[in-house]
């Protein structure tokens, strides 16, 4: 399948120029929008809804949308541009976290921790109604590894129809379903010991020979709809270390 990449280089409502250079290609469209004053939910929706709009228009072309972005939460703008183009996918979420605290779970109150929650119509909604987005089933979730969840949001994945495998190396065997799958790729699931440049490292992990593993069944599949990338945080990155072990991966993760 070709692929047909799009790069939003912001941080949540914040520009990272040094994500735009380290990562824009030629062929690739770079999401850059003027964003206006408001809320950080208000300033997202223009931001996503050209991402939504690519990805809609990709899939109508026969092609498969990658996007890669400073965090989680451009997920939104790409589930709902898949649902623009009439596909419900199973999604497969990789992070060393859950993503799936809600302002009554929140410690920090940091909306890069909610996403996953969004994205399955709990918690933070405004970004989802900007974008016309529905709530995905539970049940059309697997999230792995997770391995740093808060208390309230451990509750809530437990009692959740989420699909919670905590070794990556659980969906090496774990039955697939049949039809699209959506994969998000938070890099900060690498332990950090292979790839330490991310804001939010999490001690332990899946090593990279492990998720090799993992992304090569899924793409084997030749199931995989769309790719979303959280990228590591390139200023704490100077050797290209954990550039390197990202980028390899995520070409693990599209080869099929």
């Amino acid at each position: 399948m070709t692929d047909r990449a799009i790069l939003t280089p912001y941080f949540i409502d914040r520009q990272s120029p040094r994500l735009e250079q380290l990562l824009a290609r030629p062929e690739w469209q770079i999401n850059r929008v003027e964003l206006p004053a408001g809320t950080a939910q208000e300033r997202l929706i223009p931001l996503y809804q050209p991402l939504a709009a690519f990805v809609a228009e990709t899939v109508a072309r026969g092609q498969r949308p990658v996007s890669l972005a400073g965090d989680c939460c451009t997920s939104l703008g790409v589930l709902a541009g898949l649902q623009r183009a009439s596909l419900s996918p199973t999604l497969i979420w990789f992070d060393a976290h859950g993503d799936f605290n809600t302002w009554e779970t929140t410690p920090s109150g940091f909306l890069g921790g909610m996403p996953l929650a969004m994205l399955v119509g709990r918690g933070e909604q405004s970004i989802a109604a900007g974008l016309d987005l529905r709530p995905l089933p539970e049940a059309q979730v697997i999230l792995t590894d997770a391995r740093d969840l808060d208390p309230g949001e451990r509750e809530a994945v437990a009692g959740s129809a989420v699909t919670h495998l905590p070794a990556v190396e659980m969906l090496l065997d774990h039955p697939l379903p049949a039809g699209p799958l959506y994969t998000h790729f938070d890099t900060d699931v690498i332990n950090p010991d292979e790839a330490p440049a991310m804001s939010y490292r999490t001690a332990g992990g899946p090593s990279a020979a492990t998720l090799h593993r993992a992304f090569g069944r899924l793409a084997a599949t030749g199931q995989i709809a769309a790719v979303s990338f959280s990228s590591w945080n390139p200023d704490l990155d100077p050797d290209g270390r954990t550039q390197a072990v990202c980028l390899e991966l995520l070409q693990t993760l599209l080869a099929g």
